[in-house]
């Protein structure tokens, strides 16, 4: 075919017989379509083995069904390029799919993109790696990307990650890492704008969808927010979190809409999390319309989170007040409506505020939860003074404007609310009511009731 706008791998070489190194021939018809005005690059069914290819302006990957892009098993073929990671700008290996500053991009179609990470497991594990690992699909600082439809799984560590980027359309992926793979999150949009999740089933070793945007340790210039953002009609199975907002935050996250989605089998439901010095704001977060079966604790908004440096902080822990600054979080108006939740065995949900930043206009609205089964106590988040806790109530400290309507805790052991630091509650029509509470009796009578 002579149309510049289309050729397929095998044009510029490609075997696609699952053993020979096919990447410089893909590569090099990524290059020819995108220099002749943009356009797809196919591969037609077979086995494509690639280090990380670079997409230019223009040019969508298109796997046909029967074909499988398939990552190489030499860390050499991963070229070291600057990228963000865990919400730091660093030195880390290229994605097996990898753009930057590219517009009009994507990757699409009915086949396979594996990323085999097994050898890097082992190489992460064994703690021989200087750099983070790939990602299978990266793309930093992009405009008007898709991905639809293919199959990706194995990936050395998060699978899909857009960065910094603007019009971005992920529709109908599948995406399955084992659930003992390390830090192979499905889906981490970071600092991205307008950005639609459609239709993916997703089921990892680390959250499902973890939506971020930098840290505290990045250049204030680099710290833009993640908003805009929908998913909707997704499953989202066995994964640390289903939906996670943070721990990296600092640009803020706002204006994210989840609805008509099923979670089953993850750690945790809708998950928050964030911590004094990290700074940022989470406002304007809605879901509606999710049914949740075995998941140990729906719902969880946590501003102690303690990983990644902070187990044993003074500052993080502290429950008085602190100075109000840059570095304090802030997370306002979530709201929570038409949700079910079937099989808790954690809690019914933990917010946990500070009292100089406390959680502002969180609301449930028709929500059911369903708490049942045996499990050992755990704590319901990760932070240093959560006691471990099985089939409590709904725990919440340092909330101001808690909105309760038509909410319905069931199987409990216990209270069913555990309110501390809680002004302005509201409630209607809510089974069991919650009764008041003092300002600091929440918390200890959690403590003394678990010891």
């Amino acid at each position: 075919m002579n149309d510049a706008r289309f050729r397929t791998a095998k044009d510029f070489g490609a075997l696609g017989d699952g053993e020979a190194f096919d990447g410089p021939a893909i590569q090099a018809a990524i290059d020819a379509v995108s220099a002749g005005g943009g356009g797809e690059v196919v591969l037609p069914p077979g086995g494509y083995v690639s280090g990380s290819l670079f997409l230019r302006d223009g040019v969508v990957l298109r796997l046909d069904e029967g074909a499988a892009l398939l990552g190489s098993r030499d860390p050499r073929d991963y070229p070291v390029v600057e990228g963000r990671w865990e919400g730091v700008t660093r030195e880390v290996h290229a994605g097996l799919v990898h753009a930057r500053g590219a517009r009009g991009i994507g990757v699409v179609g009915g086949g396979i993109v594996d990323g085999r990470g097994q050898e890097w497991w082992r190489l992460f594990r064994s703690g021989a790696l200087d750099r983070p690992r790939p990602r299978l699909v990266s793309v930093e600082d992009c405009e008007d990307v898709v991905l639809e439809g293919f199959r990706a799984k194995d990936s050395p560590s998060w699978t899909i990650n857009p960065v910094r980027s603007r019009n971005v359309t992920i529709a109908g992926l599948s995406i399955i890492n084992p659930p003992d793979s390390p830090n192979t999150d499905g889906i981490d949009p970071d600092s991205c704008s307008r950005l639609n999740i459609s239709d993916c089933y997703i089921s990892v070793g680390d959250d499902c969808i973890a939506i971020k945007a930098g840290s505290e340790l990045e250049s204030p210039g680099m710290r833009a927010p993640c908003e805009g953002v929908m998913v909707s009609g997704c499953v989202l199975e066995r994964g640390h979190g289903a939906i996670v907002l943070g721990s990296e935050m600092s640009g803020g996250i706002r204006d994210v809409l989840v609805k008509d989605c099923v979670f089953r089998g993850t750690d945790r439901g809708i998950r928050m999390k964030s911590r004094r010095g990290r700074g940022g704001a989470v406002e304007r977060f809605r879901a509606k319309g999710i049914e949740m079966r075995d998941v140990p604790c729906p719902f969880t908004i946590n501003m102690r989170y303690h990983c990644g440096g902070a187990r044993g902080d003074p500052e993080v822990a502290d429950f008085g007040p602190r100075p109000f600054g840059a570095g304090t979080p802030a997370f306002r108006e979530i709201a929570f409506e038409s949700i079910r939740a079937f099989g808790a065995t954690v809690a019914a949900a933990w917010l946990d505020g500070l009292a100089e930043s406390p959680i502002e206009g969180a609301s449930f609205k028709n929500v059911s939860i369903d708490l049942g089964g045996d499990s050992a106590p755990v704590p319901a988040e990760m932070s240093d003074w959560a006691p471990p806790l099985s089939r409590a109530g709904f725990c919440a400290f340092d909330v101001q404007g808690l909105r309760l309507e038509n909410l319905y805790i069931g199987g409990q052991e216990g209270p069913a609310y555990v309110l501390g630091g809680c002004e302005g509650v509201r409630h209607l029509g809510c089974d069991p009511e919650p009764a008041a509470s003092s300002s600091e009796g929440g918390r200890l009578s959690l403590l003394s009731a678990r010891r």
